[in-house]
Order: C-alpha cells, then sequence, then structure tokens
C-alpha cells in the first residue's frame, strides 16, 4: 500500500505510524530523515538541500519532491510506503500525483487522523517539550490549518481521503485505521 498519513501536531500520526509500519510491513518515509540521508551521502540533491538547511532556510518543493522521488524508486519502496509530513501543501500534492502517475505507482490512500483542536492543543501542552509553549503551540496549529489542511478537500475530490477520529486509546483509533486498510485493500 501507498499512503500518505495527514493530520495536525498532537493528533497521534507517530504513535500509529509506528503500528503501521510494523504491521503491514511499510516503509516510514518522513521528508526530515530523507533529506538528511541525501545529504549524508553527499548525492547532488542532498547537497542542494544541505545549503538550504545550513542557511537555516525551507528546502524549496522542487528539491524535496527529487529526493523524495529517488527514494521512491529504491526497490523497498516497492511493498508499499507510509508518507509521513509530505506533502504539506496542494502545490507538493500536485508535484507528488505527477511523479507517481509517471512511475505508474498511484497513491492507494490518504489517511487523516482527525482530533478536535481543543483536545490537539490538550495533549500538545501536556508533552512538557520545550518547544510546546502556548504561543507556538498556537502558531503550529494555524500553519497545519492554513497549509496543510486545503490537502483534505484536494484528495477528497480524488476519492483517496478517508477521515478517521483521533479520540481514544491508542488501539481504538488503531482499529478504526485498520478497518478503513481493510475497506481499501
Amino acid at each position: 500500500m501507498r499512503i500518505v498519513f495527514v493530520g495536525p501536531p498532537g493528533a497521534g500520526k507517530g504513535t500509529q505510524a509506528a503500528k503501521l509500519i510494523a504491521d503491514y510491513r511499510l516503509v516510514h518515509l518522513s521528508t526530515g530523515d530523507m533529506l538528511r540521508a541525501a545529504r549524508d551521502a553527499k548525492t547532488e540533491i542532498g547537497l542542494k538541500a544541505e545549503g538550504y538547511m545550513a542557511a537555516g532556510q525551507l528546502v524549496p518543493d522542487e528539491v524535496i519532491v527529487e529526493v523524495i522521488g529517488q527514494r521512491l524508486r529504491e526497490d523497498d519502496c516497492r511493498q508499499g510506503y507510509l508518507l509521513d509530513g509530505f506533502p504539506r501543501t496542494i502545490a507538493q500534492a500536485e508535484a507528488l500525483d505527477a511523479l507517481l502517475a509517471q512511475a505508474g505507482t498511484p497513491l492507494d490512500l490518504v489517511l487523516e487522523i482527525r482530533v478536535a483542536e481543543d483536545e490537539l492543543f490538550r495533549r500538545l501542552a501536556g508533552r512538557g517539550r520545550a518547544d510546546d509553549s502556548e504561543e507556538v503551540i498556537r502558531q503550529r496549529l494555524v500553519a497545519y490549518r492554513n497549509q496543510t489542511e486545503p490537502l483534505l478537500a484536494y484528495y477528497s475530490r480524488s476519492g483517496l481521503l478517508k477521515t478517521v477520529d483521533g479520540l481514544g486509546t491508542v488501539e481504538e483509533i488503531y482499529q478504526r485505521i485498520q478497518k478503513v486498510l481493510g475497506e481499501v485493500q
């Protein structure tokens, strides 16, 4: 299965991704990990990304898409993968769709974990991380709403979007995800 995982900070994506990867033998693809691996391997595109990262700048979409394209062509991705943290914008989603269409490997599912904002705030504030101050949490949630939420309509139009309720125990949420995967397979 080829899956994109979508959800706001604090929705539990990391916890659920770990379970999915183990149970469904998916490759976990995090854009941050891919950028660092390309940089460490000193590939041409990795060195290009390193220039932006070293300057504290966002890596442009075309560089990220190229890194992802290279990674998706690796053998371990043939059995399926879980894209986590990408795409974040409509432009990135369109670039990913074009890349996958060219390879003949379209997405199977875009899985959203939905949690009410007051619950997200409670979860994030309760983690006790230094970067989880009230103001930072609000900024992260606003950024998600502005940049990533439009993806929901984009993927809904293509019929790929499935939403699961992110409230409940880890196991209850995972059972909902498994039900959705069963309907897609």
